[in-house]
């Protein structure tokens, strides 16, 4: 029996072939007096496979009535084309079709807006555009296991539904199965959580660190890559409600080792697409941003330039420049100060450390000075934070006082205390945002674009 060939492979073939199977997607139909070309499309890459279906095909007559968005199949000869920007065509000796699009099909061949492509976000991978996005993040999502696999990380897959919250933000979505018009009641008239399903208050998650930690003072060196979750009311262009994380934990690691590791982890990423993902780049760099494959060379190029929080804000008071969110010492460095640090004062992506304690979550190590901890956040041109990390407090005396300086009790986390309570040792991780990398190295400004189905405020369609 024939296999099929993926388009992809037949517009790579190193010969002729006399038989070929090919399926796909029509993108276009013109007819000649004696044929038809066709233009056919199944999603391995960017191109066209051109086929000509003669008029003695005993279905001609169904051929010339395709349209854009119908999915047939073809068997024939693959043989040099004689058209120009294209190697090889398919001469069909059979085209079967498969299913038939009518006029009402959405994508025609003309210029759609991202806006109109999010309403039809179960057709819109058919587009050139987001059928780019969707394998280039593929490309990343594998990227990223390569290269953790090949330094010796063990693969761990965290709760999605968690007790806790680990950035201590209150943004968290409720995972109850309570009847929401009569819950159980305590005899205070508050909900009874132990009555539900997990005899507790349970919640989506915000992230993966607190278990990825456990998991690293186990096994040394670990990271996570899945799903999480935040019900912050943000209609951002940079914010969704339903996120990919990865978190790397390394046990025995400083802020020095954990910035090393950020910094080689994003240029690797960077290196992965420029090097395998080069067609699809090349449709960002002519419709998305123009200049985004000298940026991606930019940071590949040149090493990170550090610097510390107090130092990066003296440098954004000393600029001179209106920015919109005011920079005081305190306050968190906004889009605005990021990209200005990375892109006028630097001109190199930057990695900015030991931010004050007040404005960092618990679990961060507190540094000698009592005022800073050892925070890192890793900013890129173009976009600003892409990871955010810390060293993480090993010294149980000193988180037990951390927690309680930020409101949270420690008899929720008794667990997470065990693991400075049992062996401690020097730890330290960092969360890098999937899609904000994704938006990064696609210039695709909206993260709602990088998504399959993006999940934000007042949106879940599909």
């Amino acid at each position: 029996m024939l296999k099929p060939t993926t388009v992809k492979d037949a517009l790579h073939s190193e010969s002729a072939q006399d038989t070929i199977l090919v399926h796909g997607w029509v993108r276009t139909r013109r007819d000649a007096k004696t044929f038809s070309f066709l233009e056919l499309n199944d999603g391995s890459c960017l191109k066209n496979l051109q086929v000509i279906a003669p008029a003695t095909l005993a279905n001609y007559t169904d051929v010339q009535h395709l349209t854009t968005g119908a999915s047939v199949t073809v068997r024939g000869k693959l043989v040099p084309s004689q058209g120009q920007g294209q190697k090889w065509e398919v001469t069909a000796e059979d085209v079967t079709v498969i299913g038939t699009a009518d006029a009402t099909y959405p994508l025609q061949k003309k210029g759609h807006t991202p806006e109109f492509l999010r309403e039809i976000a179960h057709l819109r991978p058919r587009s050139n555009l987001f059928g780019a996005v969707f394998r280039t993040r593929s490309r990343l999502a594998f990227a990223i296991h390569r290269f953790f696999q090949e330094r010796g990380f063990v693969y761990v897959h965290t709760p999605i539904i968690t007790g806790s919250d680990c950035e201590g933000a209150g943004e968290l979505f409720r995972v109850t199965t309570h009847d929401l018009a009569n819950p159980p009641k305590r005899e205070d008239g508050l909900i009874d959580d132990a009555k539900d399903f997990f005899a507790r208050r349970t919640y989506l998650t915000v992230s993966g660190q607190l278990e990825a930690e456990a998991f690293a003072c186990a096994l040394g060196k670990v990271y996570t890559f899945g799903p999480t979750f935040r019900a912050e009311n943000s209609n951002t262009s940079r914010h969704a409600n339903e996120f990919w994380m990865i978190e790397p934990e390394v046990a025995f690691c400083d802020l020095q080792g954990n910035m090393d590791l950020a910094e080689e982890f994003v240029k690797a990423l960077i290196r992965e697409v420029r090097t395998n993902c080069a067609e699809d780049l090349e449709l960002f760099a002519k419709f998305v941003d123009k200049e985004l494959l000298a940026r991606l060379d930019f940071v590949l190029e040149r090493p990170f330039q550090r610097v510390s929080y107090t130092e990066a804000i003296e440098l954004l008071k000393k600029s001179g420049k209106q920015f919109e969110y005011p920079v005081e010492y305190g306050t968190n460095l906004q889009s605005e100060h990021e990209r200005y640090l990375t892109e006028v004062v630097f001109k190199c992506p930057t990695t900015v450390y030991n931010y004050p304690k007040e404005i960092k979550p618990f679990y961060m190590r507190l540094n000698d000075d009592d005022k800073t901890v050892t925070a890192m956040d890793v900013l890129v041109p173009g976009i600003g934070e892409i990871v955010g990390g810390s060293q993480r407090e090993e010294r149980l005396d000193v988180l037990e006082a951390n927690m309680r300086r930020h409101g949270v009790d420690p008899k929720d986390y008794g667990w997470y205390l065990d693991l400075r309570r049992y062996g401690t040792v020097p730890h330290a991780g960092f969360g890098l945002g999937f899609e904000r990398m994704l938006m990064f190295v696609t210039g695709v400004p909206n993260i709602r674009d990088v998504i399959p189905f993006a999940r934000t405020p007042g949106n879940a369609a599909f």
